[in-house]
This record gives C-alpha cells, sequence and structure tokens, in this order.
C-alpha cells in the first residue's frame, strides 16, 4: 500500500474476527478509512456495531485480522504490542467514557503520569497549567472518588492532552456524564483540540457531539460508511 504522507491515519480492507468455539464471528467488515492532520472525525452507529473495536485497531490498541493501518506512517499492523505501545506513547491521547483515572493518583498525578513517563522534568509545571485549563487547579490535590464524574472527565481530557499529542482517540466521551455536564466537557474538549490542532477521531452515540466534528461516519453492523444526512437522523 502506497502511503500518503499528507494523511495522519490510513486503513485499507481492515477486518477483525473473532473465534468462539466452532463459530467466527465478523466484527468488522472490510474498512477504508483516511483521515488528514487537525480533522475532527466522529463515529456514530448502535450498540454493538463495531465502533470500539475498530477504535482500539486504529488507536493500537489490537491488531486487524486482515489489513492495513498506518499511524503517522507506522504499519500498527505489522508491530508487536512493544512497538505499537511505543508510536501510542509519542503519538496517541486518549480519552474513555469511564474515565480510567488511577485512583491511588491525585487529579495532580494523574495529569503528570503520561509527561513523567515521557521524561518531562517539567512534568509537574505542564500538569498544573494543563488542570488550569480544565478549571480545576484548586482540585490538583484530590483523588478521583473525591471529584464528580464530570471533573473526572476534565482530569481525563487533561492527562490526555498535556503530551501534545498528533492524534486523540475518545471513546463516549461524554456517555457517563449528564446532558449539561457532558456539554461543558465536550465543549472543554474540541477547545483544547483547536488550541493544540490535534486530530480527533471519537466515538459517541451522542448526535449533538458527532455534529461538532468536521466528518461523521456511521458504523452498522461492521460497516463503515460517510454520513449523507444530518447526522441526528442517521441512528
Amino acid at each position: 500500500m502506497l502511503q500518503d504522507p499528507d494523511l495522519i491515519l490510513q486503513c485499507r480492507q481492515v477486518t477483525k474476527q473473532v473465534t468462539t468455539g466452532e463459530k467466527t464471528l465478523e466484527i468488522l467488515q472490510p474498512i477504508n478509512l483516511q483521515v488528514r492532520p487537525s480533522e475532527t472525525v466522529a463515529i456514530i452507529g448502535a450498540s454493538g456495531s463495531g465502533k470500539t473495536t475498530l477504535l482500539s485497531l486504529l488507536a493500537g490498541l489490537d491488531t486487524p485480522s486482515q489489513g492495513e493501518i498506518y499511524l503517522k506512517q507506522q504499519p500498527l499492523h505489522k508491530f508487536d504490542e512493544e512497538q505499537r505501545s511505543a508510536v501510542r506513547a509519542k503519538h496517541v491521547g486518549f480519552i474513555f467514557q469511564s474515565f480510567l483515572l488511577i485512583n491511588s493518583l491525585t487529579a495532580l498525578e494523574n495529569v503528570m503520569l503520561p509527561a513523567e513517563l515521557a521524561g518531562d522534568s517539567n512534568a509537574q509545571e505542564r500538569a498544573l497549567s494543563m488542570l488550569a485549563k480544565v478549571g480545576l487547579k484548586d482540585r490538583a490535590e484530590h483523588f478521583p472518588s473525591q471529584l464528580s464524574g464530570g471533573e473526572q472527565q476534565r482530569v481525563a481530557i487533561a492527562r490526555a492532552f498535556i503530551s501534545s499529542p498528533d492524534i486523540l482517540f475518545a471513546d463516549e466521551p461524554t456517555g457517563n456524564l449528564d446532558s449539561k455536564t457532558g456539554d461543558t466537557v465536550s465543549e472543554l474538549l474540541f477547545e483544547l483540540n483547536q488550541q493544540q490542532g490535534t486530530t480527533l477521531v471519537l466515538v459517541t452515540h451522542d448526535n449533538d457531539l458527532a455534529a461538532q466534528c468536521q466528518r461523521q461516519l456511521v458504523m452498522h453492523a461492521g460497516e463503515l460508511t460517510e454520513a449523507v444526512k444530518p447526522v441526528a437522523e442517521v441512528v
């Protein structure tokens, strides 16, 4: 496959099958996708349609059964877990529906962690700056259990952006939040995304959130297509 240097993410004929007993489940049909730097892309669809599976493949958290995936021209489909981990550490940020903060660490320590792992000597200073950007500098010493769901997701957003990732993957980033808190979090997410010029690929059930992205893709029964009508009508 010829790689386009103008693309940050590129996949071709990507499939995923899972075998249980004598049955093989086709989770993803052959998928082709191209994403340009700084583009914002939403993947929408019903539960069980394959959205999160695809996101895991694109982010290098899993490998496809067939097909090719390139992230920053790196062939993720050829890499072992150690190699994919190195690509993620250098280029990728994550935001998850369940926040995935480390309960034994304070908000500040959770945000600092990726920068510390990258050897950043200014990790604490940068983490405090990120917490200030998400409006939580005064909660820096609180543990996740002392924070509301919205506050935990804002900490997770700060953690995702501290390393200035080239591409950010978000899996239902407002899924565990009430409508008002979700609106606040999504506004913050897109604001920081624009400030840093990060590429954003998100999975969501929230049509309003998806509509804020430049492009909407629809996942149905493992097949991915471009939305050709208003996103509110798709699912």
